[in-house]
This record gives structure tokens, C-alpha cells and sequence, in this order.
């Protein structure tokens, strides 16, 4: 599973009509694709929120990764984010053996890397052995596996590679798509020296950063933007047979204030925000931008990736709170939320209330079955008397048999939307006579909380990378990295882990996709159940983006706009405010 923790906006409460009813500002885009013919030439600046460290994805786990790399880098399959179809990219073809363990993948030939050199089933094949180096340690790796175990690779001649899966394995090639394909000639060296984790570090000379995606990096001013330039040996085509991407050039200006990056995109300095849709707070200064024809609103739909209130379940924790361990608790605070209020203050109402990870957007994996807790306050309290914590002192608030208060820090990003809602969710909590505290910091400084293991509960989320739970199973499995509530267990700490463990397991391994459905919606209702993570809010993706820029293929996972950068194009110079 790859997934990364990731911020979300800051939101103020105003009162605005849904997207649907703004017909002349806010569309769906046509989708873009290689046979779709624009005018080639021109740059557009896009706006990213966090800086790169080093330049190799294989390495870097930040959020930022993943955009530099669907820019510079290509995969031998690639999912389509409009239509969750896996398509063939550096691999022209592939079959199954009958037994569909093994795939035989033919490579497109006259594929150059971006200095010229060749690419050839070496490369995969080197790609493969870094993904899976122990030295290298790549966080790639736990999403290309198969039940926790690494695939075969090998290569009997220069334009051919057979994959071999260690056991059924039902999403097939679609793991292909989280592995960037990297030049052996380049890396090679440093695999073989122990230095491949260092390698590809800011101040690394640019011709030493190939690839076969779309762009190269041609300048990285730190602080305050990175420059993108085509590729001139790029392999994609589009249907009148112009050589792709059609942008000459795209600047990524480095904006970690949303504050900033609105009033950029606002104003037209910024066409498009790699990884954002827009805040809520944001909706009338946008709508008036895109009523002057400076930009255009974009509504995707329901977001992949909600925000959650997760509980540190680690048992070394069980004595300090023991309440926190208990499921009927962590009902009652399912109960006491009033998700719609939230959907209505936080988001303008434009959300829908929620109940598990996987939310209405995801049509395929969507259960709606699982357990529901619609606000119900005497309900919580129920629960919670059921426990013992009662008010035995008149003050409004639970004590436990001891007498010691109901309480528990809420941890959460400062300054973002998630800092708000935790203290509507205070406000809720405390209505049924529980103290949350709620303790806001900055990114690094709360992931270092949750990586330590020193929180009671987090309100955060994860991004996952794929629509399918298979490839996300580093969250669902007791002994995933991701478990986030108790992660890495080497085994079960729980009857209910147990029994998901085995459903997940079932179900990556299932070919029938019915079968893995049910599989998965027992999954679900068990998880919507124990509650060890709490989820309230998935909201609507809504993109802004510069009104010159045509092409574009909205996806629901980030980065939104630049996953299929290729096809992007623009009409005309940037238009800004007031010219």
C-alpha cells in the first residue's frame, strides 16, 4: 500500500450554493487523452505545497513525490484516474500464462530515456531489484507485492519481461502502476555501492536526472519553485501523430501557505494547484474569478481520501485509558458527532456524512451496509454509563470509577480545516460529557507524534493510492505499517484484526469480483464496528483551474490535474487579474 499522510484546507464558514448550482462557472471537464489534438506549445505555472528533498521517488515518501514523478518518470502500465482502466504505457502488451500467475510483457520499442539512451527490459528488471533492495528500504515496496510477498522479474531478450506473482493475485498489472521505471545506467552504480538511498539529492546536476516521463527537471530554486521542460525524446503520441506532452514548459512555484496559493490562482499566477482542490472559504472569490472568465471551476465528485479520528490501540497504552481499548466507547463517540453539522459549517455543504475508509466516490468498493451512527446523543451516553463513566459530581462531565475526568488529547494539523473541525468535534464530545483536548501542531511535528506512539487520538488522513483495497491492504492488515491504530503487529492483537486479516487475505487472492466485494464489505462492516478509527466527512472535489488551460482529465486522486500531464494545454497567455 502506498500511502502518504497528507494536509487538507482550512475552511471558514460562509454560506454558498453547491457547485451544481453554478452553471456558468463550475463544469465537468471532457476527458483528455492521447486522441485528443491541442495546439502544441506554451508553459502553464502550477503550485505544490511541499518542497522535495531529493528527487527519487524510490526514496521519498512525501506527497510532493508523487507529482515530480508522474512528470518525469513512466510506469510499464498506467491506471487511467478518469476511468480507473489500466492502459499499457511502456508496455505494449501483455498475456497471462493459464494459470495468470505469470504475464509475459512486451515493451514498446524506440523508447529513449530523456538523454538519449535506450530503454530496455534491463531497466525494469533494475527497477524491480532497487524497489526491493533491503538497503533502500523503498516505500513503494509494500504496494508491489502480492500478500506481503515480492514478484519474480526477469528478462530473455532486450524488448521483453515476464512478471511472475508468488500467489493469486486478483488486482494483477495494476500494482505495475506505483512503479516508476528508472534508468540502470544512471543508478546502477549507487545500487551497487549502498549509495542508491542518497542518490538523485538536491544538487545532483540535472543531466544526471533521466527518465521517460513527459518533462525533465531543468532548475530547482529552493524555496520558491522547481522548472519542468519537455522531454525531447518522450515516446507518446497523439492521434494526428504530434509528439507529446504539448506543453513546452511547466513551472511549479513552491507555495506552503493555501492562503498565498489562493490568492495566486485567484489573481491568475498560478493555473493549477498540483495537489488541492479548492477550500470551501475560497468558493465566492473563485466563482467571481471564473464569472470574469479567469478561471474555471471543475467539479470531480465525491472525495477518495476523508479525514479520521483514530485511537492509539497499542497495547502498552491500554493501562493509561483502558476506556480508549473499549468498542462501546468509541461507538458512543461515533454517536455523539454530528457528522451533518460538519458537512454544513466545515464544507458549505457540499459532503456527504460517512461512516468508513471507503467512501460513496468509490463506486466500485462502496459498501452500504456497514454500520451507521447518525447523531444520537442519549444513545453515546448509554454507552458510555454502560462502561461506568458516569457524572458523579454534578459538573457536567464523566468520571470514571476512580473519579478521574473522561479525557483525551485530539491531536491535529494547526491552521488547516481538520484544526476546525477537531473543535467542532470538542464541542460535540463535550455535550455527552467527554474532554477532548485538542492539540494542534505542525505536520512534522504531529507525524513524529504518531510515528512515536505518543497521542491518544489523531485527526488526520492518509492518502491511499489505488481505488482498490487490495492495493491499500498495508491499512487494512494487523501487520501493515499503516494499521495506524496499532500498526506492524507481527500478529493479531485482536479477535475482530484477525478475522479482517483473513477477509483481506481472501479476498486479494479471489478472481471473482463479486466474491471479493462481499469479502470486502464484511471487512468494512467488521472495521465500522470496532471502530478503532472514526470517520465523519468525505467532501466534494472541486478544482480550480486558469480558463486558458484546456485538456484537462480531473481525477479524484492527487495530483488531480498533473497525473495525466502529457495532454495539458493552454489556448492563450496567462490572463490576470484586472488585465
Amino acid at each position: 500500500m502506498a500511502r502518504t499522510l497528507r494536509a487538507v484546507p482550512l475552511s471558514l464558514l460562509l454560506v454558498l450554493t453547491a457547485c451544481s448550482g453554478w452553471p456558468s462557472s463550475c463544469s465537468r471537464s471532457a476527458p483528455a487523452g492521447v486522441g485528443t489534438h491541442a495546439t502544441r506549445g506554451g508553459e502553464i505555472v502550477a503550485s505544490l505545497r511541499s518542497e522535495p528533498p531529493l528527487y527519487n521517488r524510490f526514496v521519498d515518501r512525501g506527497a510532493h513525490a508523487e507529482t515530480l514523478s508522474l512528470l518525469t518518470h513512466a510506469r510499464l502500465a498506467r491506471v487511467n484516474r478518469e476511468t480507473d482502466e489500466l492502459e499499457p504505457w511502456l508496455a505494449e502488451s501483455w498475456t497471462p500464462e493459464p494459470d495468470e500467475l505469470a504475464h509475459t510483457i512486451k515493451l514498446r520499442r524506440g523508447v529513449r530515456f530523456s538523454d538519449g539512451t535506450p530503454f530496455t527490459s534491463a531497466d525494469v528488471v533494475f527497477s524491480f531489484r532497487a524497489l526491493y533492495d533491503r538497503g533502500v528500504n523503498s516505500s513503494l515496496a509494500t504496494a508491489i507485492n502480492a500478500n506481503g510477498k515480492p514478484l519474480e522479474v526477469s528478462a530473455p531478450d532486450d524488448s521483453t519481461v515476464i512478471v511472475r506473482f508468488p500467489v493469486p493475485y486478483a488486482p494483477g498489472l495494476r500494482l505495475l502502476d506505483h512503479l516508476p521505471i528508472l534508468p540502470r545506467h544512471k543508478l546502477e552504480a549507487a545500487l551497487n555501492e549502498g549509495r542508491f538511498a542518497d542518490a538523485w539529492k538536491v544538487g545532483t546536476p540535472f543531466d544526471e536526472i533521466v527518465g521517460l516521463g513527459p518533462f525533465v527537471l531543468s532548475e530547482h530554486v529552493s524555496g520558491q519553485r522547481l522548472v519542468f521542460v519537455r522531454n525531447p525524446h518522450y515516446w507518446r503520441k497523439d492521434a494526428a501523430g504530434v509528439q507529446l506532452p504539448y506543453l513546452d514548459k511547466i513551472t511549479v512555484l513552491l507555495i506552503p501557505d493555501q492562503n498565498t496559493e489562493a490568492l495566486r490562482v485567484e489573481s491568475g499566477e498560478v493555473d493549477l494547484m498540483a495537489n488541492g482542490d479548492i477550500r470551501p472559504e475560497d468558493y465566492a472569490a473563485f466563482t467571481r474569478a471564473a464569472q470574469q472568465g479567469r478561471l474555471r471551476l471543475l467539479e470531480v465528485g465525491i472525495g477518495l481520501d476523508p479525514n479520521m479520528l483514530w485511537f492509539n490501540l497499542s497495547p502498552s497504552r491500554a493501562a493509561q485509558k483502558p476506556w480508549l481499548h473499549q468498542r462501546a466507547f468509541r461507538q458512543a463517540v461515533s454517536f455523539a458527532a454530528d457528522r451533518q453539522a460538519i458537512v454544513n459549517a466545515a464544507f458549505l455543504g457540499e459532503g456527504v456524512p460517512i461512516y468508513g475508509p471507503i467512501t460513496p466516490g468509490n463506486k466500485t468498493w462502496y459498501s452500504d451496509t456497514i454500520p451507521k451512527y447518525d447523531h444520537n446523543p442519549a444513545k453515546a451516553r448509554e454507552l458510555l454509563s454502560g462502561l461506568g463513566l458516569v457524572d458523579r459530581d454534578g459538573d457536567g462531565i464523566l468520571e470514571d470509577a476512580a473519579g478521574a475526568q473522561v479525557r483525551f488529547s485530539l491531536v491535529t494539523q494547526r491552521g488547516h480545516l481538520r484544526e476546525r473541525i477537531a473543535s467542532m468535534l470538542q464541542q460535540q464530545l463535550r455535550q455527552v460529557g467527554l474532554l477532548a483536548d485538542v492539540v494542534g501542531l505542525d505536520t512534522q511535528s504531529m507525524q513524529r507524534r504518531a510515528g512515536s506512539g505518543d497521542y491518544d487520538s489523531i485527526f488526520y488522513g492518509v492518502q491511499a493510492s489505488s481505488t482498490d483495497p487490495a492495493l491499500n491492504a498495508e491499512f487494512w492488515l494487523s501487520s501493515g505499517n499503516f494499521h495506524i491504530w496499532n500498526p506492524a503487529q507481527k500478529t493479531p492483537a485482536t479477535d475482530w484484526e484477525r478475522r479482517i486479516d483473513d477477509l483481506m487475505r481472501r479476498q486479494i487472492e479471489e478472481p471473482d469480483l463479486a466474491e471479493r466485494k462481499r469479502l470486502m464489505a464484511e471487512a468494512q462492516r467488521i472495521l465500522g464496528e470496532e471502530l478503532p478509527a472514526i470517520f465523519f466527512v468525505a467532501p466534494k472535489v472541486i478544482l480550480a483551474v486558469s480558463s486558458r488551460l484546456t485538456n484537462t482529465a480531473p481525477a479524484l486522486h492527487t495530483p488531480q490535474l498533473l497525473w495525466a500531464a502529457d495532454t495539458l494545454a493552454v489556448t492563450g497567455p496567462m490572463k490576470r487579474a484586472g488585465s
